[in-house]
C-alpha cells in the first residue's frame, strides 16, 4: 500500500498519531536513550560516536574515554591520532575525532566549558546537526525543540505513513506538524525502541506489533495479516 500523499496523508496521520503515541508509551514505559552518560558533554560525545555504530559498542568505549577526558578542555587538548585509536571501533573514527575535538574547543572557548542548552547554539558546534542536538537537548536538559530523526525514526516514519520524505530535516518537519509538542521529548525514543524490538529494517515483526492496526505498511509485509485492533493472526 503506497504512503498517502499531500493533505490526505497529513490528515490521516493527525487522526491516528494520538492513539499511536498512547499505545507506544504504554508498551515502552522507560523510553530514553540507550547511550550511557552523566553529563551533557558525555551525551554529546556519545551521540557523535553513535553515528553508523550501535549504542552497545559506544557504551563499551565511553567509560574509559570519559574518565580520561572529563571536561571539554580535555577533549579540546586531545591528540587527534590517540583519540582516533581510542574510538576506532565506532567507525568513521577520523571524522568523529575531529568533530569531538573541534566541538570541545568551541565549547571551552565560546561557552565557558559548558555544553549549550539551545538548538540555535548547539548546531553551531562542529559535527553537530539537528539530530545530535535534539538528543542532547532531550537527554541532558529535558528540552524539546524538535524530534531527533535517526535511522529508526526515518524508517518508522515512512512505514507508519507519518512522512513520505527521505531527508531527515524534512521528516522532522513533518513529524513536528503532527506530533503534539508535549510528546516531542519521548517520541524519538519510543520509535527507536519499537524499531529495535519489532519494526526492524529487514523483516518487521508485524504479527507482534501493537500498532499494526494503525500502520499502512503492515499488509505490504504480511498480506494476510489481520490489522483490526485486538485481532491476532
Amino acid at each position: 500500500m503506497p504512503l498517502l500523499k499531500g493533505r490526505e496523508r497529513v490528515e490521516n496521520a493527525r487522526e491516528k498519531i494520538g492513539d499511536m503515541i498512547k499505545i507506544l508509551r504504554k508498551n515502552y514505559l522507560k523510553s530514553r536513550t540507550a547511550l550511557k552518560f552523566e553529563t551533557p558533554l558525555q551525551i554529546l560525545v556519545a551521540t557523535i560516536l553513535s553515528a553508523q555504530c550501535t549504542d552497545e559498542k559506544v557504551n563499551q568505549i565511553t567509560p574509559s574515554l570519559f574518565q580520561k577526558y572529563p571536561e571539554a578542555k580535555d577533549f579540546a587538548q586531545a591528540d587527534q591520532k590517540k583519540l582516533e585509536e581510542e574510538i576506532r571501533p565506532t567507525g568513521f573514527f577520523r571524522n568523529k575525532a575531529r568533530s569531538i575535538i573541534n566541538a570541545s574547543k568551541m565549547i571551552a572557548e565560546d561557552f565557558n566549558g559548558k555544553v549549550p542548552d539551545s538548538m540555535e547554539k548547539l548546531i553551531t558546534l562542529p559535527g553537530v546537526a539537528r539530530k545530535t542536538a535534539n538528543i542532547v537537548l532531550s537527554s541532558a536538559f529535558k528540552k524539546a525543540e524538535g524530534i531527533a530523526v535517526d535511522t529508526h525514526v526515518r524508517r518508522l516514519a515512512q512505514r507508519l505513513g507519518l512522512s513520505k520524505e527521505k531527508d531527515p530535516d524534512k521528516i522532522e518537519k513533518d513529524l513536528l506538524s503532527i506530533v503534539p509538542k508535549k510528546d516531542w521529548l519521548d517520541f524519538n525514543y519510543m520509535l527507536v525502541n519499537h524499531g529495535r524490538k519489532i519494526c526492524q529494517a529487514r523483516k518487521p515483526q508485524c504479527p507482534e506489533c501493537v500498532i499494526r492496526h494503525l500502520c499502512p505498511s503492515a499488509k505490504d509485509f504480511y498480506p494476510d495479516i489481520q490489522t483490526i485492533k485486538g485481532k491476532k493472526t
